[in-house]
């Protein structure tokens, strides 16, 4: 059982989650993700600075060997495209997004101001037998902020402006959390407790990275800037403990502990060398911390880039599992969160081993 004070860590763990969920960041402009991070590490780290297109750099520490941890800021959304006649916004997806989720779905544009929408479509009951056992496609889709012309539209919102889901944190049954966002803000929150409770020697460089979401962008420029000895991605995993998921398509569940990843994409995104986990992985069982072993074949993450930057840097990746993601509602296990801090943590205070 908890103590009051594992419990107040847990609640303001839970809070921080919340306003970086809450917090708009579609890939390229990640400024509102940027500004709580900086605000939660001043005072926590050495050096706070953001580079020329906008990745957030934190320093903690000045020894030897230099540490880089990458959580990206961006999320996946959208951009208005066109605005028709009625008034109708026309919309293109920025990152992956299933078009099966996005149907109904609220959201807000970040126009001239904060507006409300909805994706709507054609409805069921005007379509065709044969148009009802189709899924609808996202370029037949539009986004309904209520206005009933072009010219009402207009003085709302522009063609380019960004889209994200209008959704925030909910808490499910025990420790599980469902929210939009959770790849990658669970990932910003890991950074943040990891650097705040940090106390060893080595150089640290947590980076919240833009545009990961559109080809790890921000990731490879950073990586190239400040070269460091090595480097770990926080990120999240697709949890297979939901129904229709056959064995071994993704053994990873929910409550088990951080993944540790093995290969990205079947081998075209990092392929993390035995040197690394042998770090990671002995770190977890040493320390006694549960974790779980993913090797994926579809899906990268920021050490994608990382470890092929400049002459080579050796990479791990280190998730949070969770269920839906790229879906406006992800869902996971809080107590995850906890270990995969406890493991970073006690991974940086090992580095020498490396």
């Amino acid at each position: 059982m908890k103590d009051d004070e594992s419990m107040k860590d847990d609640e303001s763990m839970k809070d921080l989650l919340r306003r970086l969920v809450v917090a708009p960041g579609l890939s390229g402009v990640e400024g509102d993700v940027a500004t709580i991070l900086s605000h939660e590490l001043e005072n926590q780290v050495d050096e706070i600075r953001k580079d020329k297109i906008g990745n957030l750099i934190a320093r903690k520490g000045s020894a030897t060997p230099t540490v880089m941890l990458a959580a990206h800021m961006d999320e996946i959304g959208f951009r208005v495209k066109y605005i028709d006649e009625k008034g109708f916004l026309r919309f293109v997806k920025v990152g992956g997004i299933d078009d099966r989720t996005l149907l109904n779905q609220r959201v807000t544009v970040y126009g001239k101001r904060k507006v409300k929408g909805v994706i709507g479509a054609k409805p069921p009951h005007l379509l065709k037998k044969e148009e009802r056992e189709k899924p609808v496609k996202s370029s037949e889709m539009f986004i309904d902020i209520g206005a009933v012309s072009r010219e009402e539209a207009q003085q709302m919102v522009s063609v380019g402006d960004p889209v994200i889901f209008d959704r925030g944190l909910s808490d499910l049954g025990g420790n599980r959390v469902m929210g939009k966002a959770f790849d990658d803000r669970v990932g910003c929150l890991i950074l943040i407790e990891t650097l705040k409770r940090y106390k060893g020697d080595a150089t640290v460089y947590g980076v919240g990275t833009v545009q990961e979401e559109v080809g790890l962008k921000g990731a490879r420029t950073s990586t190239y800037g400040l070269e460091p000895d090595v480097g770990i991605a926080i990120d999240t995993a697709p949890a297979g403990d939901t129904p229709g998921i056959k064995e071994g398509e993704a053994p990873t569940q929910l409550g088990k502990g951080p993944v540790i990843t093995i290969v990205e994409a079947g081998g075209r995104g990092l392929v993390t060398s035995d040197r690394v986990l042998r770090w990671l992985r002995g770190t977890a069982e040493q320390e006694k911390i549960p974790y779980q072993l993913e090797v994926g074949e579809g899906g990268m993450t920021d050490a994608a880039v990382m470890y092929i930057t400049r002459a080579g840097i050796p990479c791990g990746t280190i998730s949070v599992p969770t269920r839906y993601i790229h879906g406006p509602a992800e869902v996971l296990d809080m107590e995850d969160v906890e270990n995969t801090v406890k493991l970073l943590v006690k991974v940086l205070e090992r580095v020498g081993e490396f």
